[in-house]
């Protein structure tokens, strides 16, 4: 068994989806719209078979993200070295993106750092 894919509410779908693609390579689907009722979306696959499915319809409720709710609190990717996640982190930071936490080791052995990414999602960055 395996988890087929995530899916996330976005206010701004084509901005999200630039996201992930200019950050994390990304490869978009042609998109999905439902003319009745506006409900439009995209799948973006990644390398290794995951997948993310970018999400966005009328009259989304949009509460604070607060990092110690519960529920789903963030993705991580997987960059393969840790000069991979420091270069991905300073690029991310240089472009305005807050960086939560990191690059650093954690207490359970992950190199990684945490970015605060696009409308307040927080993306996981480890090696």
């Amino acid at each position: 068994m395996r988890i087929e894919h995530a899916a996330m509410y976005v206010n701004d779908l084509e901005k999200a989806k630039e996201f992930f693609v200019k950050y994390f390579e990304a490869k978009p689907d042609e998109g999905y719209h439902n003319r009745k009722t506006d409900f439009r979306s995209y799948f973006l696959s990644f390398d290794g078979g995951a997948r993310l499915e970018l999400m966005n319809k009328p009259q989304m409720q949009d509460d604070k993200k607060n990092a110690s709710r519960t529920g789903y609190i963030h993705i991580a990717f997987s960059l393969g070295s840790k000069r991979a996640v420091d270069e991905l982190t300073e690029k991310m930071r240089k472009d305005g993106y807050n960086v939560a936490s990191g690059p650093r080791t954690t207490g359970d052995g992950y190199y990684e750092s945490c970015i605060v990414g696009i409308e307040g999602n927080l993306i996981e960055i480890t090696e």
